[in-house]
């Protein structure tokens, strides 16, 4: 972190060259205004400060006021030789598309059912056209929402010392300071993986900040602190791809290739344009000695295509038994991995069955995935993105944090059976999009992280880790036809991002009377500064059934339109009133209230609410 200013405020009780408001500093004078809420300076200015920063965990915001206490961060080591756990229930980090750009994206037949976004997202936007009636407006103060994306944002829960292995706790002096933010103040919010732009609403009671001040006590920058930060993700600082056991650069059939090396592939393709006909890959072994390079490069995995090759793969039978042993990775921009008709099976934890990242192509038909770990999404993506188009096949995984799909890139399934046996069904983190056409998926998160009574249970989840691998911003998911079946807990999740969720004649099975949740996190995992990280969801339903209720916290914002013969049952925070929820109803389209409900507009006809003797309140006013 390299800040802009050299020109700063010390602060401290002894040895003060800059003598600011600071409770517990015996300064009588200083009290009566620390009480006014505002630290008012006797000053004389330090030039060149060594640090440059005080350090100050937030206990109050009123606008533009920030009062904290005064404090130092300590570093906490990681045990030797561990890697912690990774993402919801472990999964790998996320995937942020090189130099910003979001590779544009097809459909495996080059189209989308009708009615359904085409699966092309241009850079900024959900695939495609979105259909009549989504917005692309985002919702002000949610933690994902950062002009200009699974870590921690600096805050501690509770006030307890925090932060992962390796990362930092926070030791409190007993003083307190009181600053100003401004709209010139520079503020940055950090992640796992290094930094980005932040907003005020990244700063609430409890995030831990590095702040410079200028001499009229108003803060010039500040730094959301990620506790978490150094906490064992990242892997090397360069791409770093490990070795291989044999590599092709022309065509092949009946070939088996095998690997029980350390950091080693079964198979490489360098930048070849290569036809594998009915070609085994055996990855029986081999030590991986970092996980991150091997979830963002292909280290250890059976069959790496990188540096642009051209990869096309039928009949193919491969498996691996090696942490980061994913079946076949495509890496890097320019890459694309065609595979069909194929089986993957992979048993250890970081391994997926087909991996795409670095801005990758991976384009599946017809496969037969089936992964035994955690960690090891059927489908799954990474640091850098991609586009992945599956048509097609049996995705199946066994083990905790292994969603079906796990998505950073832009994503989209055509007529796949997708089940987790002991995960969400669908996750998708940061900027990117899922689109689901006539899928079978079904999930059954049987525990949250670590058995984290503070984390939720659900099917689908759209976040944002803040973890630097997903670029932060609108994520998007989209489903027609087929059906989706949660077996545990809420069937939509939403923390810590703003997303467009379209949905369109999906049949959903649920396991408790909760369709969406949008609300914010402990911020225990990292997921944005707790009070600070609620969802901001766009919830467009086109001629679909729901049944289930939607709860939206304070911090948290819902636009809800129903259109063309949908039939919504359910209530929306029958417990009173929550954050920002509005809805729409078409003339077309019916509410059914399951109990009372609290919204804060209502756009349509209430003669197609049927009240069920329960109330609709409107800004606290009943109409029904």
């Amino acid at each position: 972190m390299h800040m802009k200013w050299k020109k700063v405020a010390v602060f401290g009780c002894v040895a003060m060259m800059t003598m600011y408001t600071v409770a517990g500093c015996g300064n009588d004078a200083g009290t009566a205004d620390a009480a006014q809420g505002v630290a008012v300076a006797e000053t004389t200015e330090t030039a060149e400060a060594e640090s440059g920063t005080v350090t100050v965990r937030v206990t109050a915001v009123e606008g533009d006021t920030v009062t904290g206490e005064i404090g130092t961060l300590s570093l906490q080591g990681a045990p030797d030789g561990e890697v912690p756990e990774e993402k919801p229930e472990g999964e790998a980090s996320s995937g942020e598309r090189p130099e910003g750009e979001a590779p544009s994206k097809e459909m495996p037949d080059g189209e989308a059912p009708e009615g359904v976004p085409s699966g092309q997202k241009p850079d900024g936007e959900a695939p495609g056209e979105k259909p009549d009636g989504v917005s692309g407006e985002k919702t002000e103060g949610i933690a994902g929402e950062k002009p200009g994306e699974e870590a921690p944002s600096g805050e501690i829960p509770d006030g307890a010392p925090g932060g992962m292995p390796g990362g930092s706790s926070f030791e409190s002096s007993g003083e307190t300071l009181t600053f100003l933010l401004t709209d010139a103040t520079e503020i940055t919010v950090e992640y796992l993986q290094g930094s980005g732009e932040g907003t005020t609403g990244d700063i609430a009671v409890g995030s831990v900040l590095e702040v410079a001040l200028d001499d009229e006590n108003q803060a010039v920058s500040v730094v959301v602190r990620n506790l978490n930060a150094g906490g064992g993700f990242g892997g090397s600082a360069e791409v770093t791809n490990g070795t291989t056991a044999n590599t092709v650069d022309a065509d092949a059939a009946g070939e088996t290739y095998t690997s029980s090396g350390d950091d080693e592939n079964a198979l490489r393709v360098d930048g070849a344009t290569v036809t594998l006909s009915d070609i085994t890959v055996e990855k029986t072994g081999g030590a991986s000695s970092n996980t991150e390079n091997g979830d963002f490069y292909g280290q250890n995995a059976g069959l790496l295509a990188l540096n642009g090759a051209q990869v096309t793969i039928t009949g193919a039978t491969v498996s691996t038994s090696a942490v980061n042993g994913n079946g076949v990775f495509s890496y890097g921009e320019g890459t694309v991995v065609n595979i069909s008709d194929s089986t993957i099976r992979t048993t250890e934890r970081n391994s997926g069955g087909i991996q795409t990242t670095g801005g990758g192509t991976t384009n599946a038909t017809n496969l037969d995935v089936e992964t035994q770990g955690n960690s090891s999404a059927a489908i799954r993506s990474d640091r850098g993105g991609g586009t992945v188009n599956v048509e097609g096949g049996t995705y199946v995984t066994n083990g905790t944090g292994s969603p079906a799909v796990y998505c950073t890139a832009d994503i989209a399934v055509t007529g796949a059976v997708l089940t987790a046996n002991a995960s969400e069904g669908v996750v998708v983190e940061g900027k990117n999009s899922v689109t689901l056409t006539d899928c079978v998926v079904t999930g059954a998160m049987d525990n949250t992280y670590n058995g984290d009574s503070d984390e939720n249970i659900h099917c689908i989840m759209i976040y944002q880790s803040m973890s630097g691998d997903a670029a932060a911003g609108e994520a998007y998911f989209a489903a027609e036809g087929g059906s989706i079946t949660s077996l545990s807990g809420d069937m939509f999740y939403v923390t810590n991002t703003d997303c467009e969720i379209w949905l369109k004649d999906v049949a959903f099975t649920l396991a408790n009377d909760v369709f969406l949740r949008v609300e914010g996190n402990s911020s225990s995992r990292g997921w944005g500064t707790e009070g600070a990280n609620g969802g901001g969801v766009t919830l467009t339903a086109d001629a679909q059934q729901i049944e289930g209720n939607m709860l939206v916290d304070e911090i948290s914002s819902l636009n809800f339109t129903m259109k063309n013969g949908t039939d919504f049952i359910g209530a929306i925070n029958p417990d009173g009133e929550g954050g920002t929820v509005d809805v729409t109803l078409d003339a077309d389209s019916a509410w059914t209230l399951t109990g009372d409900s609290y919204i804060t507009s209502f756009d349509g006809a209430v003669e197609n609410i049927t009240a069920n003797d329960y109330h609709l309140y409107v800004n606290g006013e009943q109409i029904v």
